[in-house]
Formats: structure tokens, sequence, C-alpha cells
């Protein structure tokens, strides 16, 4: 009888937890859009905490190095193995000896606990979070040696960052790795210089192209370093191709500051360029700076020169091409349609309609968070209407969303806060939309979770807003 009142008692909790709308409003409420300007019109979301479904296997990803949505509406992520901590890779054993796992851990006893595996480095979800598949890295068992073999050109990088998926359903990936990882680790992919390169897959994980090579050292205007008479790059950081051009603009990156341009099917060089649209600046000479504060408070506000990282290149409708100058706090925008553009040209007063430079915009100009991670605008993206007149480009610093309206590139109102929670953000580094609308995230450091943000109300952005973009809000 004690036994039936208390399954009858449960019942009706799960009934009444059911009928609880005040959980629906919370959600609603806390990871919503804030700060929104009065005379503003912009999309809501609400993040979906259910959002992906369940890996398989006892999978764990590590920090998230890339994610994008393709054509298809699959969400394609990118993910880091070899930065799961000994805790969360307990029960992984391949690759192992000595009494150690294939991260380098110990394990003389054999597995730690029941919990977790590194999950292979690649993984594609359908919108509702359920894995489609999976390839790639040191952490899929003997995938290397069947895929990215180095008799054929590939190499894989020693750090996972950036993942593109073409409108021929190619699959691009980069990485930031600027020496191989603990030598102790079976996992190092890589013996020698740095990730100096962009593959090419198809989607089932087999190789195509191999763009760059292995440097030491930054080269910003190297053409012909890399293997077949390709381009060296030195730590890229994000791609995207133009489908009318067949060109592949690369974001080259952590360690070299441009944007690189080569052809898509050959790899061979085509152009590049840095900030305005001029030559860039050499490493040497961008190190003399200093830091991008350090800098602004002698009164360059306006430095002729990307900073490490140049960590995304996104490319509009209307040909408008979108550069995360992470290092200088700020966004430019170019017009790749203009012949200049990638051309040898100089351009240090930042004028626009020169060398293909169109515009720029200061993401929270006043952050300053070295050594622990430069810069703020780490990843942007567009809205789904046809002007694509919302431009969301995501703070690593500051841990939001600012919702910008593109054509004035006005701040309308921003989304996620700093913390663990649905909805939150530790260490924001990706942003991309589906067809409908709706915002996938991913986050590096200790964040290592992907989230998705269901869109509602408007499609587009209109109104104005605040002209500058970041600080304190409520």
């Amino acid at each position: 009888m004690v036994l039936a009142v208390m399954l009858a008692g449960g019942g009706a909790l799960a009934a009444d937890a059911r009928k609880d709308t005040s959980i629906l409003d919370r959600l609603y409420a806390q990871t919503g859009v804030y700060a929104k300007s009065a005379t503003a019109k912009t999309p809501n979301f609400v993040s979906d905490p259910g959002w992906p479904q369940a890996l398989p296997h006892h999978w764990l990803l590590g920090q998230i190095g890339g994610l994008y949505v393709d054509r298809h509406d699959h969400i394609w992520v990118y993910n880091r193995p070899r930065t799961m901590t000994t805790d969360e890779a307990a029960q992984e054993i391949r690759g192992g000896g000595s009494g150690k796992n294939g991260l380098g851990f110990a394990r003389p006893n054999g597995a730690a606990a029941d919990c977790c595996i590194a999950a292979p480095s690649v993984l594609e979800f359908d919108m509702d979070g359920k894995l489609l598949k999976s390839w790639g890295g040191p952490a899929d068992p003997g995938w290397l040696e069947s895929h990215c073999k180095a008799a054929d050109g590939c190499i894989w990088p020693n750090s996972e960052h950036g993942i593109y998926v073409d409108d021929k359903d190619n699959v691009w990936i980069a990485g930031n790795g600027a020496k191989p990882v603990d030598p102790a680790s079976s996992w190092t992919t890589h013996p020698t210089g740095g990730d100096g390169f962009v593959l090419k897959f198809d989607m089932d994980g087999n190789f195509k192209m191999r763009i760059g090579g292995t440097p030491t050292a930054p080269a910003s205007n190297d053409t012909n370093g890399g293997i077949n008479g390709t381009p060296l790059l030195y730590l890229p950081a994000d791609m995207v191709v133009d489908g009318k051009t067949n060109r592949l603009y690369v974001a080259d990156g952590y360690g070299n500051r441009r944007i690189l341009i080569v052809d898509a099917d050959t790899g061979k060089y085509i152009g590049h360029f840095g900030a305005y649209g001029g030559n860039p600046v050499d490493d040497a000479a961008a190190l003399a700076a200093g830091r991008w504060i350090q800098d602004s408070l002698k009164g360059n506000k306006r430095p002729a020169f990307f900073r490490n990282p140049v960590h995304c290149v996104k490319l509009a409708d209307d040909g408008k091409l979108y550069v995360c100058d992470r290092g200088n706090d700020r966004i430019q925008v170019f017009d790749a349609h203009d012949p200049a553009l990638g051309k040898p040209c100089s351009n240090p007063d930042g004028v626009a309609g020169k060398c293909g430079y169109v515009a720029e915009a200061a993401i929270s100009n006043s952050t300053e968070t070295i050594p622990a991670m430069p810069g703020t605008s780490v990843s942007l993206n567009f809205s789904k209407d046809k002007a694509q007149s919302c431009l969301y480009v995501g703070d690593n610093s500051n841990m939001t969303i600012y919702l910008l309206n593109r054509a004035s590139l006005q701040e309308l109102g921003r989304l996620g806060r700093s913390g663990r929670m649905a909805g939150q953000f530790h260490w924001l580094h990706q942003v991309s939309l589906d067809s409908k609308g709706n915002i996938y995230t991913a986050e590096v450091d200790t964040g290592k979770r992907i989230q998705k943000f269901i869109r509602y109300g408007a499609v587009g952005c209109s109104g104005t807003g605040s002209v500058t973009v970041g600080g304190p809000k409520d």
C-alpha cells in the first residue's frame, strides 16, 4: 500500500511537471534576445536544451574547433579529441602502451571509468540533433591509416580548427596547431612544423586535396611554398567557397595575417590581402606595434594590418566578404566582386572603395583579455531572409552574439551571456544558421559543447540601434 501511494504520488508530480508552463516561460525569458533597441525589429530565439541527442558509444566531445550548417541543413561539428582531460577520456585505451591510453594519460590498471570515449573529429547531425555520420582524426581507429595517407598528401592537423561544406558537398577542414601535441601521446598526427594547410574531403571522409604544408614560421605573402605549388599557409582558421567563381577564401589566420584566395579545384594561388585590402604587414612589424589595446591607447584606432588571429571569413549572397579581425576587436567588409581585391594594393588609411575595402565595425573594442584569449569578433553569420539583413557576430571574450543591422552595422540586440547553463556561453567559438534561421553555436576551452537556438518571430532585421557595438549592458 505504501508503494502504491508513492507511485501514485510520483505520477501526479510527473503530470504536474508536464503542465508547468513556468519551465518554458523561464527558458524563453533567459535565453532570448535582450538589450534590444526600441526602434529595431529582429528575430527572437529560445535555447533548445535537448539538442543534440545523446551520442553513441560513450562518446564525449572535446573543444569544438569548427561548426557549419550545410545546404542540406546538416550540422557539421569539428571537435578536438586531444583536448579531453584525463577524467574525460577515462575509458579510452586505444593507442596505448606502457600503461598509457591514446592521449598519453596513465592507465596502469586499464580503464579508469565507464563514462567517456573520445568521439571522432568530424560529426554530422540533422536539425533534430540525430548523429548521421562521424569520421576522422586520431580518435577514429584505423581511419588515418585508411583515409588520410601521407603518400596521398594527406596530413591530419594537430589542432582541429574550422570546417566548411561547399555547394558541391566538399568538406573543408583546417588546423591551428603551431607544434605537435605532446610526443608522449600516440595521437600526434604530424611531428614537424605547424598546421599550415587546408584539407578537402568528400562527405564520407575520402581525401581529395591538400593546400599548403607544415611551416615553422609565418609567411603572409607566400604564394607557392606548399604541396604541388599551392600556397603555404600558417595556422588557418576558417574558409568559404564562392560557388559563382569557384574561389576559396581562407582566413589565414593564427600565424599569418591575411585572407588567401585560391582555386577551389586546384588549390593554386589567385590572390591575398590584409587589412583594408592592402598588402599584409610582415610579422615583425605587426609584433612591434604590440597588442591592440596598447596600440589604440597610442592613438592608432585603425591599424593597417590584421592582428592574430584572423579568425573568420564569410561570404554574403550579395558578394560582400566579411572578415573577423579578432585580434583588433573588429570586423572588416570587402567586395568580392571588386577586381582589385587580392591584388597588390596599398590602403593604409582605410579608404572605402579602394583595394576592395568597403567598411568596418569595432566589436567591443575596449576588451583586453590577453594572454588568455585575444580579441572579440570570433565568428559571424547571416539571417536567412532574402536580404540577409541580420549580421550575427559572436564575441569570444564577452560571451555573447551581437545582432547587427547588416546595412548599417548598428547593434540592435544581443543573444547569450557568459555562463554554463542553457543559452549561455563559455568561450563562444562558432556561429552558424540553418535555412529556418535557427542558430547553432560551439564553444572551446572547457565549454566543449554545441547548442541550438530556435528562431521565432521576425526573419530579418530592421530599424536603428547603437553605432557602438559592445560595451556594458543590463
